[in-house]
């Protein structure tokens, strides 16, 4: 006698630059998503691998986000998952733009005229207590080794400014720095150079994930770090190992632009 197969998730694989994310429609119920999904579904050898995680829900005409990391931590704000989401529903939508809610605030995404996706992340967090740091310090140069940058982007961010980028011992560097007790939360660290006034070279390490191919929070982080410090104008490149993005630090929020991708849909038996 036949049976069939329990129902599975269905998921899609998307990514930016190649920062990769599982993407879970929940619009229509389903599987409620935690710690201990995200951590199997993130490894890369007996899951389906991702940087992030994160699950889509209904808020009216707008779309909740939740966005978890690959050791299972939730995080308030995911930039590039949030592009790659925003372009999926405006073309299922016939729109051209589109308002998403995130535990970082109300975010707009649009699509460009060239096809690039664009996403509104918010105004950068320069206090200290917003970032969150441990204790009061100046934002704009830590009393850390380096003298770094930190920023919050709904996640918090550690930017080091160095003459090469490519040449700085992220693996070394990444954890150690994640895990410093000025950040009571961790955070996302970024190693940044200056290649022209208006472009920069940034390899990242992420909170909960490690080292990534790009970041959108990451981008927008250091490009406010470095226009705070005089490096840039509010309008930068960012070049990261797995591509460019745009990001314009605007009246309204920090911009970035770049491009996305849907590379698959899935089904998740485990």
């Amino acid at each position: 006698m036949e049976t069939s197969a329990p129902p599975g998730l269905p998921f899609m694989k998307m990514h930016g630059l190649g920062n990769d994310f599982v993407v879970i429609d929940a619009r229509s119920g389903g599987r409620t998503v935690d710690a201990a999904l995200a951590r199997a579904m993130a490894d890369r050898h007996r899951g389906v691998g991702f940087d992030q995680l994160a699950r889509i829900e209904a808020e009216g005409e707008a779309l909740s986000l939740t966005f978890w990391n690959a050791d299972g931590s939730l995080s308030a704000a995911c930039g590039n998952a949030t592009r790659c989401i925003a372009a999926w529903e405006m073309a299922r939508r016939g729109t051209g733009a589109l308002t998403l809610l995130t535990e970082r605030g109300t975010l707009s995404a649009r699509r460009e005229a060239d096809g690039m996706t664009s996403v509104n992340m918010g105004a950068p967090q320069t206090c200290w207590r917003d970032i969150p740091l441990a204790h009061e310090a100046d934002t704009l140069s830590l009393p850390l080794e380096g003298a770094p940058v930190a920023t919050g982007m709904g996640n918090p961010h550690c930017t080091f400014f160095v003459d090469d980028a490519d040449a700085v011992d992220l693996m070394r560097l990444g954890p150690k720095w994640e895990h410093d007790p000025l950040f009571p939360q961790r955070t996302n660290v970024q190693f940044a150079s200056r290649i022209a006034p208006d472009r920069l070279r940034m390899r990242v390490w992420e909170r909960g994930t490690g080292i990534t191919l790009a970041s959108g929070s990451s981008s927008c982080a250091v490009a406010v770090a470095a226009h705070r410090r005089g490096l840039t104008g509010r309008r930068v490149e960012i070049v990261l190992d797995g591509g460019e993005l745009v990001v314009d630090w605007r009246d309204d929020g920090v911009w970035m632009t770049g491009p996305v991708a849907h590379v698959f849909d899935g089904v998740w038996h485990g």
